[in-house]
């Protein structure tokens, strides 16, 4: 991957650096970490948590209500997809071995 983006790089201009951040995001996204599938519950929490902020500095129950519930929907989507893309692989890798 490193090589790759090495050679793109060196394209200074707005299309080399869009095809820069193309090819990082599709190694991100076809490496075997699982990355990119985690990463999301994550950013849907972050958001939720700028949102309940921002609810709750305006005194806007509804506003802050939206942030709770989006930052409690990241929080548990980020557990159950982690075990879920992660931790299985690694528990069939176990199961595989003890054969």
């Amino acid at each position: 991957m490193l090589n790759y983006v090495k050679h793109v790089t060196q394209d200074r201009s707005i299309g080399g650096i869009m095809r820069t951040l193309k090819a990082i995001l599709r190694a991100i996204h076809d490496g075997e970490d699982g990355h990119a599938v985690v990463a999301l519950p994550g950013l849907i929490a972050a958001v939720g948590a700028i949102v309940l902020a921002i609810g709750a500095a305006e005194a806007s129950s509804v506003t802050a209500y939206i942030g709770g519930a989006a930052l409690a929907l990241g929080i548990v989507a980020a557990g159950v997809i982690r075990h879920r893309e992660i931790d299985y692989d690694i528990y069939d890798r176990l199961e595989k071995l003890e054969k």
